[in-house]
């Protein structure tokens, strides 16, 4: 299969080589040219997994959008949430009709980006998906090499308009097989785990984080206090999901530090793989961090909005952002992605229904 992928991050990477190795064409596309120059001349990346280390050459790497992106038949965008309207705009133009789009995880992306695509005047019929995490534990050791240390083994998955599920399923599980298909978007959307797992072990180790040159919030960082706000955080988040209608599995955060419980999307034991390796031992820049940046003016911003919009009281939720605003001296209730600002909090529930299950424009689906 023909596929993108954009962007130059630890995701990406991973993302190029990974599906390189099961035999799709791929081509990586970064806007970067001069950090990206290593592995545009040797149009290859290192690999280090649990298979050792290896060069992997691309079909294709490339700092022209349109040369990686023209008849692709999946488009995957492991990109922070903080890009997703920029690169809209940028492939406006140049998008085909019968593209999938990936986002892993999007945020609500897909509705963003399908809204900023509307305002371009794209004309194509693409469809959107996003799931609940990047489908692997990943790290850059430089702009050549990436580490890979875990593969999601389930990625409940929703795509936008609802409608074109089918033929978005048949695309996105050539390319991972662990796709598992919910209702729509918003459901997608509301697996995410970034704005459930990381707003408190960012805001909680903020004084260790200020303090030490490198902290581990993943081991060192994870006491019982903090999963304990992990607890109540999930848990706000479930009832959202609940009362928005949409059904288990809500993947519980609970069950990827529980062996015992359920299998969770990196599978039973992630987390003390995680913590045994140094990837993420790593300088923290407490308010640049896309913990701060993505997982909570954009993710947690989400969730608190989206419980006003519902008349759920999400307090634990509420107080994170709350100290996360007092944190980088700004109002991320108000300036973050909220319903408000992304448009949806004058359409009530039925109106948002509709518009998960067909989209902002409207394409005869065969």
């Amino acid at each position: 299969m023909e596929i993108a992928v954009l962007g130059g991050g630890n995701g990406c990477y991973a993302a190029a080589v990974d599906l390189t190795e099961q035999g799709h064409r791929v081509r990586l596309w970064r806007r970067n040219r001069e950090s990206f120059k290593g592995v545009l001349d040797k149009q290859a990346i290192t690999v280090k997994d649990k298979k050792g280390t290896r060069e992997v050459q691309l079909h294709l790497a490339t700092s022209d959008l349109k040369d990686a992106v023209q008849k692709a038949d999946l488009i995957v965008i492991p990109l922070p949430a903080t890009t997703q309207i920029s690169l809209a705009k940028r492939l406006a133009p140049i998008l085909e009709d019968g593209q999938v789009i990936f986002l892993p995880p999007g945020t609500f992306g897909s509705y963003l980006m399908s809204k900023t695509l509307a305002e371009e005047g794209c004309q194509a019929n693409v469809a959107f998906a996003e799931t609940g995490t990047l489908p692997y534990l990943a790290r850059k050791y430089n702009e050549e090499t990436v580490s890979i240390s875990g593969r999601a083994t389930r990625l409940p998955t929703g795509v936008l308009p609802s409608n074109q599920s089918e033929r978005a399923f048949h695309i996105l599980k050539q390319a991972y097989p662990s796709v598992e298909p919910i209702q729509d978007a918003l459901d997608g959307a509301l697996m995410n785990a970034g704005p459930i797992i990381h707003p408190p072990l960012i805001i909680m180790n903020a004084g260790p984080i200020e303090h030490f040159d490198r902290w581990d919030i993943h081991d060192e960082g994870t006491q019982r206090s903090v999963r304990n706000v992990h607890k109540s955080l999930d848990a706000e988040r479930i009832k959202i999901r609940e009362a928005l209608g949409y059904t288990e599995p809500h993947f519980p955060l609970d069950d990827h530090y529980n062996l015992d419980g359920d299998e969770w999307m990196y599978g039973n034991g992630a987390h003390e793989e995680l913590v045994d390796g140094e990837d993420w031992y790593e300088p923290l820049d407490l308010k640049r961090h896309r913990y701060m940046t993505e997982d909570i003016a954009c993710g947690l911003a989400f969730l608190v909005s989206l419980g006003e919009w519902l008349n759920i009281p999400v307090p634990t939720a509420a107080g994170l952002l709350s100290i996360a605003s007092s944190i980088v001296g700004e109002d991320l209730r108000k300036t973050g992605r909220t319903m408000e600002n992304i448009g949806l909090s004058s359409k009530t529930r039925e109106e948002l229904k509709v518009l998960l299950q067909k989209g902002l424009v409207q394409y005869e689906v065969n």
